[in-house]
């Protein structure tokens, strides 16, 4: 066990194939204690004219790869991603501020989404028409062909700046298409590092860019130019009604907000279900779009839950995210940190109970649990993005999926119950976007379709399900 050492290095933007450096150079620092990790570049109008530009040049040469071309494309990409993990799981750590541990399963995920979008290339496939099946289509056969939209425009946040940016890159490319990546203003170390493996993998030139800067600059910069035929976007909800109302009539992927609940029945599995909890509320420090915000406990099982779900939190471990031990660190920044700890004293201040963390040093804030929490405080129906929970009683089931259901977001929820009846059957009546039966909602494979209804979004990810998105249905008809 250990702390991993830092050494600052310089990253420059990747357009076209290029290294590219401006005028403007900005320092990353490590969330957790402001130590400085590396230094980027600010790009601006005529970077990011220059990076779209490219992408046209590198959609041309992407679109003429043939599928098998694609996967060993990808394949390669992901043979080197774990020829260099360790040197990008210490990027994530040093950029977002996640616990080492963390960093290295999150490039373990990268790895097989990699794997999933190799076999959506391989995979991509049309249908036979059954023309005939009318009598306007005797004596005519048809088709359908999946073709590449050209350039993807994507925007990604600071909690997974590798893994969510690897569900856009990875599709975009299966299908053909080419991408200008803008990651997150604090996090764009490992998107920069990725750029240097595409480069090395023998990717066309402009097949990926990289532009880095303000989210509120270049962001409508590239969701308003119309040679960027979709943007695929995780990030908040006002952002995602911004980028909806702009795109028009090109296509938009956009994974927004949660406040995902797990619904646990008396007959639940407590020794499995209080560790997956543990987890599904506080890795990252909650910084996870599916991080468990809300759980309802039926009354019967409610004091062993709490008793033992508090005991279980007050073990981990907090501290510098680059030692090894290290279960809680920062959030990304000191002001979101305040955010949450404001939220936490007006749900106070309204009648809730903190009943164990709570407290903020700079970035870093206990994991909070709190009970008695109403439903129109912040903790229970916005979304917290920080390591807090609340915990409601309920009596009846049906009072806790009316509970789940009210909320305005609708990413994905979980229910635990060994009645397999029941699971089924409240499992159609959540009006979320995926239903998690005997588990957290914090699960997900990288391969399973992804998204939410309500203000969680619109479209899919998972690669299979991606590269559907990115991909143009084409009829072809003959008689």
């Amino acid at each position: 066990m250990g702390t991993a050492s830092i050494e600052k290095k310089e990253f420059p933007m990747s357009i076209g194939g290029e290294w590219v450096r401006t005028s403007s150079r900005r320092t990353i620092t490590l969330p957790y204690d402001g130590t400085p990790v590396g230094e980027v570049y600010d790009a601006d109008a005529a970077m990011a004219e220059r990076a779209v530009s490219a992408a046209q040049v590198g959609a041309a040469a992407v679109s003429h790869l043939t599928q098998y071309e694609r996967a060993e494309l990808l394949d390669r990409m992901r043979q080197l991603l774990q020829r260099d993990a360790g040197e990008f799981a210490l990027l994530i750590s040093c950029e977002c501020g996640k616990p080492i541990r963390e960093a290295r399963m999150e490039v373990d995920r990268s790895v097989q989404t990699l794997i999933a979008s190799a076999s959506a290339a391989r995979n991509l496939r049309g249908d036979v028409i059954p023309m005939e099946a009318a009598p306007i289509g005797k004596g005519r056969w048809a088709m359908t062909v999946r073709e590449p939209l050209g350039v993807i425009g994507a925007i990604t946040p600071f909690n997974f700046p590798l893994n969510l940016a690897m569900h856009k890159i990875g599709p975009a490319l299966a299908a053909g298409n080419s991408v200008v990546h803008k990651p997150a203003g604090n996090t764009p170390l490992s998107a920069l590092r990725l750029a240097r493996l595409i480069q090395e993998v023998g990717a066309p030139p402009g097949a990926y860019n990289v532009v880095t800067g303000p989210g509120g600059t270049l962001g409508p910069l590239l969701i308003n130019d119309p040679r960027i035929a979709m943007i695929t976007f995780t990030g908040s909800v006002p952002v995602g009604e911004q980028i909806r109302a702009q795109v028009g009539l090109r296509r938009a992927t956009l994974e927004l907000g949660s406040n995902s609940s797990v619904i646990l029945e008396p007959d639940c599995d407590l020794d499995m279900l209080i560790p997956r909890c543990v987890t599904g509320n506080f890795a990252h420090s909650g910084q996870v779009c599916i991080s468990v915000q809300n759980i309802y406990v039926q009354e019967s099982i409610q004091k062993e839950f709490v008793d033992r779900f508090v005991a279980a939190t007050q073990k981990l471990k907090i501290g510098n995210p680059l030692d090894d031990s290290t279960e809680i660190s920062s959030l990304i920044n000191e002001r979101e940190a305040e955010r949450v700890e404001q939220w936490i004293g007006r749900a106070r201040s309204s009648g809730a109970k903190l009943i164990a963390g709570g407290k903020r040093q700079n970035a870093t804030i206990e994991p909070a649990i709190l009970t008695d929490v109403a439903p129109d405080m912040e903790l229970c129906c916005k979304e917290a993005f920080g390591p807090v929970v609340a915990i409601h009683s309920y009596g009846k089931l049906d009072e806790a999926v009316n509970a789940v259901n009210a909320s305005e977001y609708g990413l994905q929820a979980g229910l635990c119950t060994r009645d397999i009846a029941k699971a089924f059957t409240v499992a159609r009546q959540l009006r979320v976007g995926g239903v998690i039966i005997n588990d957290v909602p914090a699960y997900r494979a990288d391969h399973m379709p992804y998204g939410g209804v309500k203000k969680s979004g619109v479209g899919r990810e998972g690669p299979e399900f991606a590269v559907e998105e990115m991909t143009e249905l084409k009829l072809i008809c003959w008689r």
